[in-house]
């Protein structure tokens, strides 16, 4: 009888192990600063923002945050084949256009940030403040989160954080997801 009760503590303690790695969010260290999307349907990405290395490009970021200009936009890019790439977020007009409207990826909140470079490279993970094409001191609020290694923007555009949850989450975005709030939590 015993073994059978300690059988099942030990499945009772692993089933909730278990739980609470599937719904963990990071818990920022003293002085880091993270960026948390929450996604309709449940889930979120937890961003560390690199405020020291970046700091024009996370002021903009964070400003937006706390206003509330995220708040229900949808991811308007989504490129994974012929392998993942990115996928990018930040332009309000998601809000109403259709995925498939030229005119996205062209809006913003009507300010820009200036390049700067933080020293962390275009990897997997890596959150960059999206730029028009050869204005790498256009960026304003969209910004793209890397699938896939992709060294060859190095240079030009600022990234200004990385992904710190899970990456296989993150690859589940589809085009059009819905973002219903972006909070700043602070270590």
């Amino acid at each position: 009888m015993k073994v059978k009760s300690m059988l099942r503590y030990v499945m009772a303690l692993t089933l909730l192990a278990l739980g609470a790695l599937a719904f963990s969010q990071y818990s920022p260290k003293a002085g880091e600063t993270v960026m948390r999307l929450n996604l309709e349907g449940g889930g979120q990405i937890d961003i560390l923002l690199h405020t020291k290395e970046a700091p024009k490009a996370t002021a903009q970021v964070i400003g937006l945050a706390q206003r509330g200009f995220y708040d229900g936009q949808r991811f308007f890019r989504v490129v994974k084949k012929p392998r993942p790439f990115l996928i990018q977020f930040g332009d309000p007009g998601s809000k109403t256009k259709p995925m498939d409207d030229k005119t996205l990826g062209e809006g913003g909140s009507g300010s820009s940030v200036d390049y700067e470079d933080s020293g962390f490279p275009n990897v997997a993970g890596a959150v960059g403040l999206a730029t028009k094409k050869d204005d790498k001191d256009s960026g304003d609020s969209q910004f793209y989160i890397l699938l896939s290694d992709s060294r060859f923007l190095n240079g030009s555009a600022t990234v200004f954080g990385k992904v710190v949850s899970s990456m296989a989450d993150l690859n589940k975005i589809a085009l059009g997801d819905k973002v219903t709030s972006v909070t700043i939590v602070r270590g």
